[in-house]
């Protein structure tokens, strides 16, 4: 039986050495992706809602053109401020069916976030696991090797525990700083894009009581 378990786990080095150079690539691609999104990020400059709102003017939540501009001038990417222009632009729907638009918008939006966190996510995890394999497997071997006195097999042995140890914490590491990045990222969106679709959704039930009251109630309003 432990011949069985020594061969089981010595047939696992080869996958595990494939799976972290695997992880490495995927780690540097999510490192260029992180970076491009980082830089359109910091050409779209953050900015705190309430100024937003002050340089608007005295908004009132039912003025669309008020809205708009709020949209236009927050921090979002253009991807997250469509959604909200074309429901701030269908004025006649009812408040229910509104309400249940903007909950698809968040939701799709959280779903994506989850998306690319979970692959991060994912290799921030497993990057270590698979590095302490690749520490361990190695090693059985390697000690043979010193009890038979051949002091070279130990030290190959060790250089692949080494090897594998230093690519699975880097490939988790870089994970796991991206991971911790967007998620901060994601998070402040979905909260801009929630005040905004509330705004939205409240803002053109005013809108259209409004119109359907006419010019008369307006102006003794």
């Amino acid at each position: 039986m432990t011949k069985i378990l020594h061969a089981a786990s010595q047939s696992l080095l080869i996958p595990v050495i494939l799976g972290l150079l695997f992880f490495l690539v995927i780690a540097f691609i999510e490192l260029g992706a992180f970076m491009a999104e980082a830089k359109r990020r910091k050409a779209n400059k953050p900015v705190n809602m309430m100024e937003v709102f002050h340089d608007v003017g005295n908004i009132a939540p039912w003025q669309m053109k008020n809205l708009q501009q709020v949209i236009d001038s927050c921090s979002l990417l253009p991807r997250q401020k469509r959604p909200l222009t074309d429901l701030l632009a269908k004025i006649y729907l009812s408040t229910e069916l509104k309400k249940l638009i903007a909950r698809d918008i968040l939701d799709r939006e959280e779903f994506r976030a989850k998306k690319v966190l979970g692959k991060t996510d994912l290799l921030a995890k497993l990057g270590p696991v698979l590095g302490l394999m690749g520490t361990l497997i190695p090693l059985g071997p390697g000690l043979a090797a010193l009890g038979q006195g051949d002091v070279r097999g130990l030290s190959e042995a060790v250089i692949i525990a080494f090897d594998t140890t230093v690519a699975g914490i880097a490939a988790g590491a870089v994970a796991a700083l991206i991971s911790k990045m967007r998620r901060r990222w994601y998070e402040q969106d979905l909260g801009n894009m929630e005040l905004l679709l509330e705004l939205v959704v409240g803002g053109e039930t005013r809108a259209v009581q409004e119109n359907e009251a006419g010019p008369a109630v307006r102006r003794r309003s």
